[in-house]
Parts: structure tokens; sequence; C-alpha cells
């Protein structure tokens, strides 16, 4: 029956019936093995030929093994793009970097000589073997005022950051240290320092990018015990001063000066006909005035050109004094000079010098006359006032909300101990409080 079934269905009669348990499998009972063409074709030729066919080792053509044919240059135009970015950016950083380091060395080379005649350590080298040698303090300082060494300029200096630059100065009479610092434009970063000129163009208070010196002197001024033991006896008094506020600003800079520093503030501006006409003088009194516009000031000032911003002569804090304790005296000078794009400091190094020099003649001539120290003393208790002022209105105001908490704390509790007819009776009578103040302030303003 299955014979017959099998050929009326176009089945050949011969062909035998495939097990049940392989049904599943029916579909590939007779497919053959999958091999590449180039292997076909090499088997059908061994046939051909009779003969055994040989190991087949090549691999077919393709161009999945050659990157060159299946990518061209255009197929990489963006990473180009960005790889070329990235190395103007970094050749640009590199050549700002170096020219900043060049130009730092080029300032210490030109004042390393300078600074070595006026102070026993300079920079951040070693101590001198001279120094070191003293086990006395007393003789320490007296090996420090004669030591004679000559400033490194690769110690001289220090870098704090690409575009910041410090050096460091002691061991002199009048003086207790000096700090210096150089602040040079961002060269590293261009993109920085143009938008700093845009903003400079738009904004009054944002002065253009420039190569700047900011130099601050600390003067002993009678506090030689706190820092160097073994003194002679008397010998500190030597180095006080009368403290006030004075300084040569340059008329450009003038008004930023004024908005920046709290103790320039408090002064006066006027100009001086000894001084050049861009240079104008910001004191308490015209006797401190006479008394510090030397002629070698006059002479470093009128050298220096305006590239000299200001040189500062003050016993005040820069920012403006909030507590009592802010506004205690702490002498200093404070010089500031633009450096020259061709780097020859020959016509800053004697306002520098002068300004090393000036705790010399504070020491000298800042003594003043019982009338002017009574002068600059009001002025500082005027200021003293004001905080003590501001300082009394702050804790009346924090007393004022106490007691305001304390009363609504009060409030609170004697409200929740009432049940709910007593709490709408005790906020009537609070209501009708408040309106009769309101109505009898009315009353009163009329």
């Amino acid at each position: 029956m299955a014979q017959v079934l099998n050929s009326f269905f176009g089945g050949k009669a011969d062909e035998k019936p495939i097990a049940s348990g392989d049904a599943d499998f029916a579909d590939f009972a007779g497919v053959p093995d999958p091999a590449p063409d180039a292997f076909a074709a090499a088997g059908a030729a061994a046939g051909a030929g009779g003969a055994a066919a040989p190991a087949v080792t090549a691999r077919p053509y393709t161009k999945w093994y050659n990157v060159h044919e299946r990518y061209s240059l255009n197929d990489f135009k963006i990473e180009g793009i960005i790889f070329g970015l990235m190395a103007i950016v970094l050749i640009v950083h590199f050549v700002g970097t170096r020219l900043n380091r060049s130009k730092a060395r080029a300032w210490a080379k030109a004042h390393a000589k300078l600074l070595a005649g006026e102070f026993a350590l300079v920079g951040f080298g070693r101590v001198p073997s001279a120094l070191a040698a003293q086990e006395d303090e007393g003789a320490a300082l007296e090996a420090l005022a004669a030591a004679t060494t000559s400033a490194d300029p690769s110690t001289l200096i220090k870098e704090n950051s690409l575009f910041e630059f410090a050096s460091y100065a002691t061991g002199r009479q009048n003086v207790a240290f000096v700090d210096t610092k150089l602040k040079l434009i961002k060269r590293f970063n261009p993109f920085m320092v143009i938008a700093e000129y845009i903003l400079s163009f738009f904004l009054e208070s944002m002065p253009a990018p420039s190569d700047q010196l900011e130099a601050t002197l600390y003067p002993f001024d009678g506090k030689e015990a706190l820092t160097v033991a073994g003194l002679p006896a008397g010998s500190a008094n030597k180095s006080t001063y009368d403290g006030f506020v004075w300084a040569i600003v340059n008329k450009d800079r003038m008004k930023g000066v004024r908005d920046d520093r709290f103790d320039v503030s408090i002064t006066f501006t006027k100009d001086h006909a000894k001084l050049p006409p861009w240079l104008t003088v910001m004191s308490e009194s015209a006797e401190i005035t006479e008394a510090l516009l030397t002629p070698e000031l006059i002479k470093a000032a009128e050298v220096a050109g305006e590239a000299l911003d200001y040189l500062i002569i003050s016993d005040q804090p820069i920012d403006k004094p909030t507590t009592l304790d802010e506004t205690a005296p702490r002498k200093r000078v404070f010089l500031k000079y633009r450096l020259p794009s061709n780097n020859d400091y020959e016509s800053l190094l004697p306002i520098y010098s002068y300004f090393l020099k000036s705790a010399d003649v504070l020491v000298q001539a800042a003594h003043l006359r019982a009338e002017v120290l009574r002068k600059v003393k009001a002025a500082r208790e005027s200021i003293a006032k004001e905080i003590r002022k501001a300082d009394e209105e702050e804790k009346a105001e924090e007393r004022a909300l106490e007691r305001e908490r304390l009363r609504k704390q009060k409030r609170d509790a004697e409200l929740s101990a009432l049940d709910a007819k007593a709490q709408k009776k005790y906020l009537e009578r609070e209501r009708e409080k408040e309106l009769r103040k309101a109505a009898k302030k009315s009353t009163m303003r009329g």
C-alpha cells in the first residue's frame, strides 16, 4: 500500500522510508558539507585528473587584509584637522611657556647684582657658609649684615605657575624681608589673552594684560627681637618710624588703585611740581610729602617713565577692615611697574633700588610733628569708630532677632495650651492690638 501511495505522489518505488526517529533531521539528510570555492575547484580538478589533491594553503583574495585598499587619506580628514589643532595648541603652549620663563630669567639676571649688594640672602638657594658656621645668633646677624655673596640668577627666582614667578630676599638692616612677584601675560594660552584684551576694552575696571612686577618690603620697625635674638639693647628702637599712608601713583592707574586698595582711599590727591606730569601724590599730609619726596626718588621716577604704576608706603590694610583687629598698623612698602617688552631693565633699576632702600629713608625722615600725628591718628580713630558702630548695630540686630524668636516661641506655647475657642479669642485680641499700633503710628506721622 505504501509503494502505491508513493508512486501516486511522484515518489520512486525503490526509495526506502525514513525512520521515524530521524524525522527532525530529514531536511538535512542529503545536504553536503560546505566548502570554499577555491577548495571545491581544486577538489574537482583533482578528481578529474584521477590523482590525490595536494593541500591547499593559499587564502582567497580579499580587500579585508589590505587597509590601504579599503581606506584613503580622504577618509581621515576630521581626524587630521583635530590632530593638527592639537599640535598647534601644544606648540603655542610650549613656546609661550618658554617665553615666560625666559622673561623671568632676564629679570633675575638684571637684578641679581643689585639684590646681592643689598641683602645677604637672596633667592631660594642655600644659606651662605659664613652664616651657617655661626653658632651664636648675634654673631650670625653680624655675619648676615657683612655678607657679600653674589646672587645666582638660577636660584634667585622660583616658578609658582606658568605665568607667576617669585623672588625673596632677607638679611639687611631695617628690612625684615622683601617679596617680589612677576605676573606675566598668559602667553601659553592665547585664547585667554584675547578674551582678557576684549574684556579690558569694554570694562574699565579690568586693565589690559601686561607683564608686571609687584614687590612688597616689610620693614623691621623696631621688631627685630621677634625674628633675631642676641641684639644689643636699644638697637631695635633705631629702626622705628611713624605710621602713615603716602604714595606716588601713575595718573592712568590712579582710579583703579583707589578703588582696589583701602589704604590709599583715605588719602587726598595732589599734583606736585617736582614730579613728572604723569605722576601724582596721594598723601595724608603735605608735610609727609615734603619729607619723603627726595631728589633720588624724583630722578628714579622720571627714569622709570610711565611704566611705573605706583610706590606706596602704608601702615593700613589693603582690604577694608571689618574688625578692630584688622585696623592694627602693619607697615609695608609696595612697588608696582610694568616690565619692558625688550627685557631692558636699565630704566627700572633705579626705582627698584630706591624701593629696597626706602626703609632707610623712612627711619631717617618719617618722624612727624605732633600736629601731623594727631591728624593721622584722627583718621584711624574715625575708621575704628565706624567699625565699632557697625559692630554694635549688628549685635543690636542679633539681640532684636533673638527677642523676636523668644516672643514667638512663647506665643506658640500659649496658643498650643488653649482650646479652639480660646485660640480664636487670643488671635482676635492680637489682631486688635496690631491695628491700634498701626493707627497710633499713622497719627504720629500725620
